[in-house]
């Protein structure tokens, strides 16, 4: 563990908000919002996200619309995440066509950035925790087909697939196991915490996709990969969790031993 000093502070700063604009039944930006985003990226480098927001029109199915709505914000998230400071608790929510829509249609194909302005005048100190990456490689040559293994301190931002920053070596770590390792195949495993029943924005598929996409980006074949969603149904701990530490257990990746 180590303790890294930070100079800000988001205390007596009311949140801000700011608004991107898609074209129709679209998630990527035209040229000239692009160059809007970017220009107030640049403008804006004292700051930090806690909160994105994705809208569609009305035109659709709800199901089509709570999917793009969610390819939106992964949009603007990935440009922010280069350019400015992402609170670590940020929320993500994708609303579809439920809400209150406009008259105008176009000011409803949007993702909303909800930010605050930091200071740099306040001393803050912040418990900057280091990920320890186990010992993957080990584990995985030890384990038998047919058993399972957690992919330890791997962490997802709030209701998204996006890996926090700190987690991204555990994914490389995965990778480098199987690339050093072709005869392995695996099936990636999501689980969620803190509700029973139907996993309504199907988070747990989500994480899966997120891990098997990754894999596969980078090279390894996607005949040696599949991925599987259980929500709520596997929990390590009984639901509702007591603690956090129950929490995140609960919230996990793991990795079934196919073939080896």
């Amino acid at each position: 563990m180590r303790f890294l000093l930070l100079f800000i502070s988001i205390f007596g700063f009311a949140q801000e908000k700011e608004s991107f604009y898609f074209d129709f039944n679209e998630y990527k930006f035209n040229s000239e919002q692009q160059e809007i985003l970017q220009s107030w990226m640049n403008s804006n480098k004292d700051i930090e996200v806690v909160k994105v927001e994705g809208f569609c029109d009305r035109v659709g199915t709800a199901a089509y619309n709570d999917t793009l709505s969610y390819k939106r914000i992964k949009t603007v998230f990935e440009a922010l995440e280069s350019s400015v400071n992402i609170s670590d608790v940020i929320e993500f929510k994708g609303f579809g066509n439920s809400f209150v829509q406009n008259k105008q249609q176009e000011l409803n194909r949007r993702v909303d950035v909800y930010y605050n302005q930091l200071r740099k005048d306040v001393e803050k100190v912040v418990n900057k925790e280091e990920i320890k990456v186990v010992n993957l490689d080990s584990i995985v040559m030890n384990s038998k087909i047919g058993e399972t293994i957690r992919l330890e301190n791997l962490y997802f931002y709030n209701r998204s697939g996006i890996v926090v920053p700190k987690s991204k070596p555990v994914l490389i770590d995965l990778f480098e196991v199987l690339k050093r390792n072709p005869k392995i195949k695996i099936e990636i495993q999501g689980h969620i915490c803190c509700q029973t029943g139907k996993d309504e924005e199907d988070i747990a598929k989500v994480r899966a996709v997120a891990v098997y996409n990754f894999l596969v980006k980078n090279g390894i074949a996607r005949d040696r990969l599949r991925y599987k969603s259980f929500g709520s149904s596997k929990p390590v701990y009984q639901i509702p969790e007591k603690n956090d530490e129950e929490r995140n257990a609960n919230r996990r990746v793991e990795i079934l031993i196919l073939e080896k």
